[in-house]
């Protein structure tokens, strides 16, 4: 059964890179759940690794919520979805 019951969404907010944990259609009520700042994330080879390794903590971050409310761990896509077009840089 493949329910979407809420999902990980990445944000560049000035200086850092935030995960947090928000229902499908919606950031309204998301629930921050860590910060990097955005230095140690974008540029070269050793950025990309943290920017993977920050991903892959956050999506076992959410797992953990996911399966204390449902009883089970998600399936995580193999390539990140891009944001509904209502939450890109330059929309309300």
């Amino acid at each position: 059964m493949n329910k979407n019951i809420g999902r990980l969404a990445m944000r560049r907010e000035g200086n850092f890179w935030n995960a947090y944990y928000a229902m499908p259609d919606t950031m309204e009520g998301a629930v921050l759940l860590g910060s990097i700042g955005i230095v140690f994330v974008s540029g070269g080879e050793y950025q990309q690794r943290r920017k993977e390794a920050f991903m892959a903590f956050m999506q076992d971050c959410v797992s953990d919520i996911l399966e204390d409310q449902i009883g089970t761990r998600p399936e995580w896509p193999d390539e990140a979805h891009p944001a509904p077009e209502s939450e890109r840089s330059g929309h309300g």
